[in-house]
């Protein structure tokens, strides 16, 4: 068993572009820059989607956590505030979830579109945020330098529904936005899959027993590969999550999602063996 790393410390904050003219200050998107100490930094650097339905962000766990392991890896970890529905935590009225299908259900999710409620305001959020994920993308890039990051070393991990916005940015990226690896814990797409000419290599991690998302996680996988890109499934039998960073206590398989992106990480190239 290891202890959890320490909470990182955001060092810097930077509004990104929008074209939501009826932002206000607070719903603006932002990142938030955790750099790795300079004698372990390999820049290798993450765009975080934390998740929260769409709603709201799941920030200590996917982000501030989240950084410090990364940071630990010698990777550079940017937190994103994309933009949400802005009812908040309620479910937009007249939406009515569908019926749940387990894993070996990935034909119920045509183009692998997974999302449970498409409506046009939903959508149009999903939109913004995916606009916001290839802002994020540009700025790190744009910053390489100051950041000591490899501006061929930069990708995207997202948690649930923000694995649904990386997945989104990625599918419309141009160069200077594409992420140059995808990886999506639990987060389906939310709109039907068109995997670009350049797709990225993709790391897909679920559980088997998670309902609808692991379906449509499986019809993601199967799309990438039809396409000819590069994609790894893992799909864990026992255990809840990965849903955020887990103590290795050796009981279940699924905490080990996060050494194992870590692993997944250096055989492609991304951060030294």
């Amino acid at each position: 068993m290891f202890a959890m790393p320490l909470v990182a410390l955001a060092q810097k904050q930077y509004f990104l572009p929008t074209s939501d003219a009826s932002a206000d200050e607070k719903d603006k998107p932002v990142i938030e820059v955790y750099l790795p100490k300079e004698d372990v930094a390999n820049g290798c650097a993450i765009v975080l989607c934390p998740g929260g339905a769409m709603r709201w962000l799941s920030w200590e766990s996917d982000v501030v956590k989240m950084a410090s392991f990364l940071n630990e890896h010698g990777i550079a970890a940017i937190g994103l505030r994309y933009h949400l529905n802005k009812g908040g935590g309620q479910m937009p009225q007249g939406v009515q979830m569908p019926p749940m299908v387990d894993v070996t259900h990935p034909d119920a999710f045509p183009q692998a579109d997974a999302n449970p409620m498409h409506n046009a305001n939903g959508d149009s959020i999903i939109h913004l945020a995916a606009l916001d994920a290839k802002a994020a993308i540009r700025m790190v890039r744009e910053h390489a330098d100051e950041w000591h990051i490899n501006k061929e070393k930069i990708g995207f991990l997202g948690f649930s529904a923000g694995g649904g916005v990386a997945i989104a940015a990625t599918m419309s990226a141009d160069n200077i936005e594409r992420p140059d690896f995808l990886c999506t814990n639990f987060g389906p797409s939310l709109m039907p899959v068109t995997v670009p000419v350049d797709a990225p290599p993709l790391l897909i991690m679920t559980r088997a027993d998670h309902p609808n998302v692991a379906a449509g996680l499986v019809a993601l996988f199967m799309e990438w590969k039809k396409a000819g890109a590069n994609a790894e499934l893992h799909i864990y039998g026992d255990g809840k999550g990965p849903y955020e960073l887990m103590p290795q206590t050796g009981e279940t398989t699924t905490e080990t999602w996060s050494t194992q992106m870590i692993q997944w990480l250096k055989a492609k190239g991304f951060i030294n063996r």
